[in-house]
């Protein structure tokens, strides 16, 4: 995406005084205009963003600047030719898209029918499509070009036909009969000089094209096969580099090959550059070469740019990838496609990204097998994992690292080996295999311990925290997480270890939830401030919204809601403002469940649909569960019992399938509540749910699924009138919940067994 002109930045900027941050460091960014921290709150947020959150920052100020203005007065946008459009360009649109209903904003596109976006079901979307010309139509363009003589009407008529009214194929047809000399005169004044009969038009518009060019002279022909390599736009010094021809007899030729309308002159700032009249003259020029001839211009391309721009060469990276592959110049390929695949990383183009790594790969088998190639197979392999991560393909992760796996341990390289463990037992777990996830973990942290190497060994335990979190292993968890916060005391606070977030907040947080789930609150509160504390500090939004999720977790289980709402909708605005999808599922289903608790269903039932709706279509396998139980008690408190019933179901199913006990012990409480609730309520299926769901808690820790249990089959006895079996259960559920500091759930304890002493 091309950036606006810094011409009048300071001034275009300041107009926007509405516009705070973070937008107005990220048009200062995109403008190359130097902040100043100390006039944009926001810069110092901004200067610790990832390329991912910058990327969607950038493309959020583009669009408010645009709705800034349409306030002012009503703006017409016009985007040509979008089936070559570019990925950020594209980006935009389609974020500026869901904005017009409510804007005074007039958008016109045009592209070619090959062309794909997703507007089409928007009611406020009217395509125009652009038919061939009707046989009216195309009698005006042949007015155009041939002119009215008479005897000219039967070849007008057989045009007609032949094309279909295609109007560059008539063009194209016109301009091939004048060259061959069917017609004499000038355009528009033309006159026929041979009998119809011998008249031979080419039956496609490929056809015509080719046979064009065959009759070029062969000095333009070969010209404009080389153009064609270069590519649709042609800088005149790229050309002067490749063509062999002296600077006087290339402009003549090219001025011939624009007086035979091949070329067009495209600018002459801030260099002389011709583009292709159409992209099938373009198309057709580059099929007619031969293979070799083709592969010896890409590769003398690659040399002309580097001799051209040595200190462009940045600039030029995905042309050089693009020609370097087509020359075959292998070595040269993989080093230009893996610095092309990083540059579209950093404008978070993921896709493009994949499709960099995967040709250096390619180009890499070409390479003699050596330990330094090897070792670039595996380095290529991990900058394809982080791509394929982003765009939630987590299935060819798994692939890409048993490749790496084996190709690391072929070399013996230890250290390699085990970012390859780590990084499948992450895709592992995400894609809900969280057995084969921990075998690959352990196996990562005793290489990590083993090598002592303190980075391998800090990421590997956060991985493998996070899987022990969402099987309900949680002593595990606790364990591994408190040894990192412990190890994590003697590295600089700044050091990422190549982690989203600052792995001491990480650490912090996920240890927080993890003492939630076992309902030692006074540590785990503690873990949660700490993390805050040191998120506040770095200024990190990833870090900040982490903390606040997780923090905020704790508080909800406690049942804390009025500091649990106020820490959650921070980490959720953190999460939509800074663009951080990966926590938006924890932190929304946290918050919805907040406020079903306390009494908002109007909000909270939104917010937990699209969480689930967002779980499930990015692919967050293990969240699931977890969103659709917090989602069908949401409907429970709601009174919407058919809903909450399925989705409970689903809950548990989902609990068995890719979570583990921790989430099924909840699960079966879920089903407890619901089968109370039934009319009439499957009293001996709640209790059967209860018990359940209590031996889990038993067996692993959790106190607070516990006392839920406990107050829910104190209530199931009660209603049964087994009086004397109730009473204890309750008594059980007072007293952990007030040992707890649960204060939500204890007056309704203590009311239900107060009833049955008196």
């Amino acid at each position: 995406m091309s950036a606006p002109s810094a011409r009048s930045s300071r001034a275009s900027c300041s107009r926007w005084t509405g516009l705070s941050s973070p937008p107005l460091p990220a048009l200062l960014g995109l403008l190359d205009v130097p902040a100043d921290a100390s006039a944009s709150p926001g810069q110092a947020a901004w200067e610790a963003l990832d390329p991912p959150q910058r990327r969607r920052q950038t493309l959020d100020a583009l669009k408010r600047l645009l709705l800034r203005e349409s306030q002012e007065q009503a703006l017409l946008l016009v985007f040509e030719d979008l089936h070559w459009v570019d990925a950020e360009t594209q980006a935009l649109l389609d974020g500026l898209v869901e904005s017009l209903p409510t804007a005074r904003v007039l958008l016109l596109v045009n592209y070619r029918p090959e062309f794909q976006h997703a507007w089409g079901s928007k009611t406020y979307y009217t395509q125009l499509r652009i038919d061939a010309l009707t046989p009216e139509s195309a009698e005006e363009l042949l007015d155009a070009l041939l002119g009215d003589d008479p005897p000219l009407q039967p070849l007008r008529a057989l045009l007609i036909e032949r094309t279909e009214g295609n109007p560059f194929f008539l063009e194209e047809s016109v301009r091939t009969l004048a060259e061959t000399d069917v017609l004499v005169g000038a355009r528009g004044a033309y006159r026929l000089v041979k009998e119809l009969p011998s008249v031979r038009v080419p039956a496609t518009v490929h056809a015509v094209l080719a046979a064009r060019i065959d009759r070029l002279p062969p000095d333009d022909k070969r010209l404009l096969e080389t153009a064609a390599v270069i590519g649709k736009d042609v800088p005149f010094s790229l050309l002067l580099g490749v063509a062999d021809l002296p600077d006087e007899e290339l402009r003549a030729t090219l001025t011939r090959l624009q007086a035979a309308e091949f070329l067009y002159e495209a600018s002459l700032f801030p260099e002389l550059e011709y583009t292709f009249k159409h992209a099938l003259t373009h198309e057709v020029a580059y099929g007619g070469l031969l293979q070799e001839r083709r592969r010896t211009l890409h590769a003398r391309i690659v040399e002309a740019i580097e001799s051209l721009y040595p200190d462009r060469l940045a600039e030029e990276v995905e042309r050089l990838a693009h020609h370097s592959v087509r020359g075959e110049v292998w070595q040269k390929a993989v080093a230009y496609c893996r610095q092309a695949g990083q540059k579209a990383v950093e404008r978070s183009a993921h896709r493009q990204a994949v499709a960099y790594f995967e040709e250096a790969l390619g180009a890499l088998r070409h390479e003699p097998e050596t330990r330094e190639t090897v070792e670039l197979a595996i380095d290529l392999r991990f900058d394809l994992r982080s791509c394929l991560f982003a765009t939630g393909a987590v299935g060819p992760i798994v692939d890409q690292m048993r490749d790496a796996e084996a190709l690391a341990e072929g070399l013996g390289d230890r250290r390699r080996l085990a970012r390859i463990l780590g990084h499948m037992a992450n895709a592992l777990s995400v894609g809900g295999d969280n057995e084969r996830a921990i075998e690959a973990g352990e196996r990562a942290l005793a290489i990590g311990a083993e090598l002592g190497d303190v980075g391998l060994q800090v990421v590997t335990s956060v991985h493998l925290g996070q899987i022990y979190y969402t099987t309900g292993n949680y002593s595990r968890a606790i364990d591994g997480l408190r040894r990192n916060v412990a190890s994590l005391e003697d590295q600089p606070v700044h050091q990422r270890f190549g982690m989203a977030g600052y792995p001491s907040v990480v650490s912090l947080g996920f240890l927080a939830a993890c003492l939630a789930e076992v309902g030692d609150f006074a540590e785990g509160m503690a873990a949660g401030n700490e993390a805050l504390r040191i998120a506040e500090g770095l200024k990190q939004p990833y870090s900040l919204a982490l903390a606040s999720c997780y923090a905020g977790t704790l508080y909800l289980r406690r049942g804390r809601l009025r500091e649990a709402v106020t820490v959650l909708e921070r980490g959720l605005g953190l999460c939509h403002a800074w663009d951080l999808p990966g926590l938006l599922p924890q932190g929304a289903t946290a918050l919805g469940s907040a406020y079903a608790l306390s009494g908002r269903p109007a909000e909270s039932l939104p917010l937990l649909e699209q969480a689930l709706e967002q779980a499930a279509s990015k692919g967050f396998v293990t969240r699931l569960s977890a969103v659709a139980a917090a989602l069908s008690e949401a409907y429970l408190l709601a009174g919407r019992l058919d809903n909450a019933m399925s989705l409970a179901e689903r809950a548990y199913e989902l609990s068995v399938a890719h979570t583990g006990r921790g989430p099924r012990g909840w699960a079966h409480r879920l089903l407890g509540e619901m089968a109370v609730r039934r009319e009439p309520p499957d009293l001996q299926g709640a209790e059967t749910n209860y018990r359940q769901a209590l031996a889990l808690a038993e067996e692993l820790g959790m106190r607070p699924l516990q006392a839920h249990c406990h107050l829910g089959l104190g209530r199931v006895y009660r209603k049964i009138g087994r009086l004397e079996e109730a009473q204890p259960e309750l008594a059980t559920a007072v007293a952990m919940l007030r040992s707890m500091g649960m204060t939500f759930w204890l007056p309704q304890a203590e009311a239900e067994l107060a009833e049955i002493k008196s």
